[in-house]
């Protein structure tokens, strides 16, 4: 079985960003040489998220503004930040969108439904943040 590793670094130019990163992970997929298997995609923060959905610029205003609706930027609001953070908000996000996404790989392509791809999603933004990307396969 043949086993693969990259990592991704994003820093947002604002605190919520979500981003399409699909394209760097197919081409993580072709990096690998694996043709059947499984990709894994996880973040490695507590205040950000991978997930899948459909590539739509108003869908993301939907989840960015639902988001905020759910989990308020809120300094005052949140016991965590009274250990001299203001994220909590960002670590409510993340845990609603969740912290991996799990592809399976056939004849060495990610295996989608019509309109997936893969986000990103930055909360608490604006400084270097990683995302892990795992190929196993043969």
């Amino acid at each position: 079985m043949k086993s693969y590793r990259k990592t991704l670094t994003f820093t947002t130019r604002r605190k919520m960003e979500l981003i399409d990163i699909t394209e760097e992970v197919e081409k993580a997929v072709e990096e690998s040489g694996v043709k059947e298997g499984l990709c894994l995609v996880n973040s490695m923060h507590i205040t950000s998220s991978v997930f899948i959905n459909d590539h739509e610029p108003g869908l993301w205003e939907d989840f960015l503004r639902w988001l905020e609706e759910l989990a308020p930027y809120d300094p005052e609001r949140y016991k965590h930040n009274l250990t001299g953070e203001d994220n909590a908000h960002a670590h409510l996000k993340r845990q609603v969108m969740g912290r991996e996404v799990v592809i399976a790989i056939t004849n060495g392509r990610l295996d989608f439904g019509p309109w997936e791809r893969v986000f990103y999603g930055e909360f608490d933004g604006q400084r270097p943040k990683r995302v892990l990307i795992k190929i196993i396969g043969e």
